[in-house]
C-alpha cells in the first residue's frame, strides 16, 4: 500500500460523515479493503448538551466497529479528535441546535474524526464541518 498520510485519513473520515447510511455499507467494504479501518454514526441536539454525548457516541462505534481497541489510549484518542472537531463550529453553534453524523478514519498511526454538522433551528440551517486528528500507534 502506498504511503498514506494524514491528510488522506482526513479525507476517509470526511467522506464517511457525508455518506448516506445506504453509501456508509458500500464505503466501510471499500475502506476496509485498503486496510482502512473505518465508522459512522449519527447525533443531534442542542449544541452544549450534546458535545459529551457526541463524543461518547463516536468512542462507542469505533470501538463496535473495530477501528480502536478496547482500551484508553484507543477511547482517548477518538475522545480528543471528536472534541476538537466539536470545538471548531462552536461559534456558529452556540445556543442552536446541531445534527448530522460522526465519520472516524483510522491507518497506520493516523485517527481522523469529522463532524459534519447541521446547525440551526426549526429548518433554518447551516451546514458546518469540523476535523480532529490523533497520533496513535497500537
Amino acid at each position: 500500500m502506498k504511503n498514506i498520510k494524514s491528510i488522506d485519513i482526513a479525507r476517509v473520515a470526511i467522506s464517511m460523515a457525508m455518506s448516506s447510511r445506504e453509501d456508509e455499507i458500500t464505503l466501510k467494504e471499500r475502506f476496509r479493503q485498503q486496510g482502512i479501518k473505518v465508522a459512522a454514526v449519527d447525533y443531534g441536539g442542542e449544541y452544549i448538551n450534546s458535545i459529551s454525548k457526541i463524543i461518547e457516541r463516536a468512542v462507542v462505534a469505533a470501538k463496535r466497529e473495530g477501528v480502536i481497541e478496547d482500551n484508553h489510549v484507543g477511547e482517548g484518542a477518538v475522545a480528543g479528535a471528536s472534541h476538537d472537531a466539536i470545538m471548531q463550529i462552536k461559534d456558529k453553534a452556540m445556543g442552536l441546535n446541531i445534527g448530522g453524523k460522526i465519520g472516524i478514519a483510522f491507518y497506520g498511526e493516523h485517527l481522523c474524526v469529522c463532524g459534519l454538522f447541521a446547525v440551526g433551528m426549526l429548518n433554518l440551517n447551516e451546514a458546518a464541518i469540523g476535523l480532529g486528528h490523533r497520533s496513535l500507534r497500537y
